[in-house]
């Protein structure tokens, strides 16, 4: 027999005792910790794809969105820590196999005797390999514990690319608001500077004060003010969205935004099916199964652990003689705490710790979501009052300037009604786009609570680049 075939012996009986050894660990379910409601308040009739935001029906969003999949740096950032996570895992696993290594060693020896020198070689090769029995679970725990690690972090993934989806969307239809309230106040920056002309005409023929005209003055001054302030907003939101998109700031302008409204309310499942379909919920609870698994392998750390160890090895003088003769050994060893100064114990214990912070982080998840749809369901149902009612409010305001210059021209009424009225339906105007805007970003926030994941491809990971 030659040592290869002796090793491969050896090797084959420990993983003989390899497979007889295993334990089967599998983490427990987690039943929900607080009661979960039968339905939300709302339950819609618009089915909310994958990809949340085509129910939004604004293409341009959508291709924004698509690229930030894959150009954004956060993104990137979660992808790569699931990558550390699986290799995590990988590492786990391997003390469920035996471990092999190999080793050699030459050695030339010279001895002078007299007027004789003479010249000794040896050589030798040798194979080792090792097992530890996972009698009690440990390594087959904390290898289950990293799996599930694994697997949370893929929901982490999930996760912030609806929180970066969400967060484009927000951003989008702020530029939208932003680039529209310069239009309507450049339009009020015009409605304004012919009043003055007005006011000042009439002051030429003594009809007014000069009061009046400084009225109107200011408040022409004062739209420019707040056109200067929505141009200064539109270029922040610019680079706000660039660096969502990974883009540096001021290197690329998006197509024109259009503030849209938004179509009939999503279908909202049960919050049962809600909170399935959530990835941060799916994280946590994978988070609660790896602290249990964390606990188990504490618990069998305390118990002796029994190892095998087998080594083959064989020396000659020359090389072609290596394996004429070898040896070849199998042992068993078993060793266990006898006094640890309750080091053990209080992993155990914190351990449990653990798992108990795991169950209240996950219990509080749960309300957590729970509480962000109802909120939604809510918000966006008094926000679409909130602008009908602004709308209103402007149509109002509207017939209420326009009779009031009526009869302000006619001489029956002083500027100062004239001008409240005035500045009454310009607030007006300009908090109706504010209210639309916010309405839209009630529907993301409504989306985003009740979405789940989509295929992402995985991005190459980031290498040093040489200057």
């Amino acid at each position: 027999m030659t040592i290869a075939s002796a090793f491969t012996t050896t090797l084959g009986i420990l993983c003989t005792y390899a497979l007889s050894g295993c334990v089967s660990v599998e983490p427990h379910d987690v039943k929900p910790p607080i009661e979960v409601p039968d339905s939300f308040s709302a339950r819609g009739a618009e089915p909310l794809a994958d990809r949340w935001w085509l129910s939004l029906n604004d293409p341009n969003l959508a291709a924004l969105i698509e690229q930030a999949m894959a150009d954004n740096f956060s993104i990137r950032s979660a992808w790569d820590r699931l990558t550390q996570a699986e290799q995590t895992a990988v590492k786990a696993g391997t003390g469920l196999l035996p471990s092999a290594t190999y080793g050699g060693r030459a050695r030339r020896t010279r001895q002078d005797v007299d007027s004789r020198t003479d010249y000794t070689s040896n050589y030798s090769v040798s194979a080792a390999a090792s097992y530890e029995l996972d009698l009690w679970g440990k390594i087959r725990s904390s290898r289950q514990a990293a799996l599930l690690d694994a697997h949370a972090a893929r929901d982490d993934v999930d996760t912030a690319a609806i929180t970066l989806s969400a967060a484009i969307a927000q951003t989008w239809y702020q530029l939208a608001e932003a680039r529209e309230q310069q239009v309507v106040i450049q339009q009020q920056i015009e409605v304004n500077r012919k009043v003055l002309e007005v006011v000042t005409l009439q002051f030429s023929k003594s009809q007014v004060g000069a009061a009046d005209v400084f009225r109107q003055e200011q408040l022409l001054e004062s739209t420019r003010g707040g056109l200067i302030q929505a141009q200064e907003r539109t270029v922040l939101l610019e680079h706000q969205l660039s660096i969502l998109l990974g883009k540096s700031p001021g290197s690329w302008r998006p197509e024109t935004p259009r503030l849209i409204a938004p179509g009939r309310l999503v279908t909202i499942d049960i919050p049962s099916v809600v909170l399935q379909r959530r990835p941060d919920i799916r994280s946590r609870y994978t988070q609660v199964q790896a602290a249990d698994m964390r606990t188990a392998s504490a618990i069998a750390d305390q118990y002796p652990v029994i190892s095998l160890t087998a080594g083959v090895e064989t020396s000659a003088q020359k090389t072609h003689d290596l394996f004429d003769d070898w040896l070849a050994n199998l042992a068993a060893n078993a060793a266990g705490p006898l006094f640890d100064a309750g080091y053990r114990k209080a992993e155990v214990l914190r351990t449990q710790a653990v798992l108990s912070q795991k169950i209240n982080d996950y219990s509080q998840s749960l309300l957590v979501a729970l509480r962000e749809v109802e909120d939604a369901i809510q918000q966006e149902k008094h926000q679409h009052q909130t602008v009908r009612n602004l709308q209103k409010q402007l149509e109002l305001a509207r017939q209420v300037y326009d009779r009031t210059r009526q009869n302000y021209l006619k001489g029956q009424l002083d500027y100062l009604r004239v001008l409240e009225s005035l500045v009454s339906q310009q607030s007006l105007e300009r908090s109706e786009l504010t209210a639309r805007r916010v309405l839209m970003e009630r529907r993301i926030e409504l989306c985003r609570s009740i979405a789940g994941g989509w295929p992402i491809a995985r991005p190459e990971q980031a290498v040093l680049t040489q200057p």
